[in-house]
């Protein structure tokens, strides 16, 4: 077991560990079997991203994710988690078209998946009023800045931002307005270091990087890429914390050796051997 106290990160947690300076520990997950292991951790928060599109369904991006996606692989983290905080994202065009929609889908996140709190991306005056009027409703909202995954085909492929006069002014001010606007949080992704550090330092609420240095308020990794399941995709910002592609296509093979070679199963193992009778 990991060192999670027995009460729940909550909302509230959330501040007090920004005013305490405490840094934050922030995964994704997307299923039930890796979410009991996580809640057996110290990890304080779940993040159910729609990356899931990419780590679980191959897809080459997140536009593909839908809301029954995000709504169905959320609710299978919710089974699983008792004592992380459960974010999950509002996936492409969930928000854009209206407020009505945004709330509607922002409320299946909630009712029907389990969210605790939903995750936008982007700081424009649009989003920014959907934040205001979610949070009215009662529904938690966390940020996006930085590299927005579902801007992929607009910014050009994936793409760290940049932290020239004009873009650092962008960004300062959509972290402002998402503040004014009532957000629990924002993630921000790649992001250069020192203008993260900024924003983190300007911002009342915690400020939780991938790719945007040291001097934030808290991490977030995608797990599968700190177990080292995929080592042909590590971005800079990725450390390796397992190796479990070498360690899971060995058992694998060794099963198929002992399959082919009549090792496996040993009768002792199976149902109806002369052990049992």
């Amino acid at each position: 077991m990991g060192s999670q106290s027995s009460s729940s990160f909550s909302v509230l947690s959330l501040g007090e560990a920004k005013r305490n300076r405490k840094k934050i520990v922030a995964l994704t997950c997307y299923d039930a079997t890796l979410a009991r292991l996580v809640d057996m951790s110290s990890v304080d928060m779940v993040l159910v991203g729609d990356s899931v599109g990419m780590v679980m369904h191959g897809h080459d991006h997140t536009l593909q994710v839908t809301m029954d996606h995000m709504v169905m692989h959320t609710s299978w983290v919710r089974r699983a988690l008792s004592g992380p905080l459960l974010v999950a994202d509002l996936p492409f065009m969930s928000v854009q078209v209206s407020v009505e929609d945004a709330t509607r889908h922002a409320s299946r996140l909630v009712s029907e998946g389990g969210a605790q709190v939903v995750k936008l991306e982007g700081g424009g005056s649009y989003i920014c009023k959907v934040t205001s009027h979610l949070v009215c409703c009662g529904i938690p909202v966390c940020g996006h800045l930085g590299f927005t995954p579902q801007s992929i085909h607009q910014v050009g492929g994936f793409r760290r931002y940049t932290d020239d006069l004009d873009s650092s002014k962008r960004l300062m001010d959509d972290a402002h307005r998402l503040e004014d606007a009532g957000v629990c949080a924002m993630v921000l992704e790649m992001v250069p270091d020192g203008l993260a550090a900024q924003v983190a330092e300007a911002v009342s609420v915690p400020v939780i990087g991938i790719g945007a240095g040291k001097e934030v308020d808290g991490q977030i990794l995608v797990l599968q890429d700190l177990l080292g399941m995929n080592h042909s995709f590590k971005p800079k910002f990725v450390k390796h914390y397992s190796d479990l592609e070498t360690i899971i296509v060995s058992a694998v093979d060794e099963y198929a050796r002992e399959v082919r070679s009549g090792v496996f199963p040993d009768p002792s193992y199976s149902y109806g051997s002369s052990s049992e009778e």
